[in-house]
């Protein structure tokens, strides 16, 4: 992002400021040969649907559901900038990002690390800070409806990857379905699991809450490292199917951005 060094982070105060952040994040990534944009340019895809879906009437409370983005969307962005002003991120968000600059790793890999960090730890804090009390059960039912927006674009996207790594259906030979060959991920899984934790966070007192969100993150942190490392047979395949993926970070970031309408 175009801030200064050791700024102070600046929260985005609606869904169109985030997707400008993002898609300042996204020109710099491909200035600066910066695999960061990889999940920058699927967030993006994911936050304009949103929007879109927000200003269709798709949610039951659109207001709502707009702050609940916004909330979701700045703990992204403030642990990019804490991450890119040497300060203290999540340790998943530290793994995640410290990890865009492994050559070995998939552009699924980095997708998969960026989503990991964001539903399963990020995204149950975002809903108890979005609604309190007896009001998150009323979120529960939007919540899920982005479940509906995140399946109309799965096979765009896994069309995209498979563009970019062409040889990413032997991961399918070796270790079952090519995500749970990298991880046993489920969007869907995830997101039942971050509304438990949202549940959880919501019915514990301020001391409790912080002991589970500690927690959360360092169980996060080690289901990256599992998406980065998941053994070392797969890891041969990983680095086969690596040696014909796209290596023109510029070129991928720009497939992974494409079709995206502002």
């Amino acid at each position: 992002m175009s801030t200064p060094p050791n700024s102070k982070f600046k929260p985005a105060t609606s869904i169109q400021e985030v997707l400008d952040r993002l898609d300042e994040i996204i020109q710099q990534s491909i200035q600066k040969d910066n695999r960061v944009g990889y999940f920058a340019a699927l967030y993006r895809e994911v936050t304009a649907n949103v929007r879109d879906g927000i200003d269709e009437g798709f949610f039951e409370d659109g207001a709502r559901m707009e702050r609940l983005d916004k909330i979701f969307a700045n703990r992204y962005l403030e642990a990019l900038h804490q991450f890119e002003n040497n300060q203290s991120p999540t340790e998943s968000w530290r793994y995640a990002f410290k990890s865009t600059r492994k050559w070995r790793l998939l552009i699924l890999q980095q997708l998969l690390l960026g989503m990991n960090a964001h539903i399963n730890l990020d995204l149950g804090i975002a809903a108890t800070q979005t609604s309190t009390g007896n009001d998150l059960q009323d979120l529960r039912k939007d919540f899920f409806k982005i479940n509906e927006i995140l399946s109309s674009l799965t096979d765009d996207i896994q069309e995209k990857i498979n563009e970019l790594s062409p040889f990413l259906g032997l991961l399918d030979k070796i270790g079952g379905r090519t995500d749970e060959a990298i991880m046993n991920f489920s969007i869907d899984i995830a997101r039942d699991e971050a509304w438990q934790f949202a549940v959880a966070l919501g019915a514990s007192g301020e001391k409790i809450r912080a002991e589970k969100i500690a927690q959360k993150d360092d169980d996060t942190e080690a289901l990256a490292d599992f998406v980065a490392n998941p053994g070392w047979f797969i890891n041969i395949g990983v680095f086969f199917i690596r040696l014909f993926e796209t290596k023109n970070i510029d070129k991928a970031i720009n497939v992974l951005f494409r079709k995206v309408t502002t």
